[in-house]
């Protein structure tokens, strides 16, 4: 446990997410998914964004330091970045995250969701422009946020 959680257990704890860039070309994916099911690292959530000549293969998964190894051995190009996860009871509960968002004026870039369900719930990665404003605002909000210990197997 780092230094920072043990002093502020309270602070936003994002998810880390990959997106890979890759030539778009059949097989590709299941490429990546495969390295990383060999190594027993899950792809948690996922998003792909398709052009003409390359895509971007957005993923979250269970240990982020074993995927940025592989993909890093594999000379896979990818950028890490943090993301707020918000867990949903239930589908109606994403007015609320989007409305809380709206009334604090933070701009979500994009969203998805999980493909494995934590804690049984639904769940819903979204980049936006300020995390630790966006996640204080959420939990104001009465919405539970996620970090990368809550998705971790």
């Amino acid at each position: 446990m780092t230094a920072e959680k043990t002093l502020d257990p309270g602070r936003f704890e994002p998810v880390i997410q990959f997106s890979i860039h890759a030539d778009n070309k059949v097989g590709r994916l299941n490429e990546i998914i495969g390295l990383l099911t060999v190594h027993e690292v899950h792809v948690m959530a996922l998003s792909i964004l398709d052009t003409t000549d390359s895509s971007i293969i957005r993923i979250i998964v269970d240990y982020p330091e074993e995927a940025q190894k592989l993909l890093i051995e594999h000379r896979f190009s990818f950028v890490q970045s943090e993301l707020v996860a918000v867990e949903l009871k239930e589908e109606s509960e994403l007015k609320r995250v989007t409305c809380a968002l709206v009334q604090a004026e933070i701009n979500i870039h994009y969203v998805y969701p999980f493909l494995v369900r934590p804690n049984g719930r639904y769940a819903l990665a979204i980049s936006l422009e300020d995390n630790d404003l966006a996640a204080d605002t959420l939990k104001r909000n009465q919405l539970r946020i996620i970090g990368q210990d809550d998705i971790a197997r």
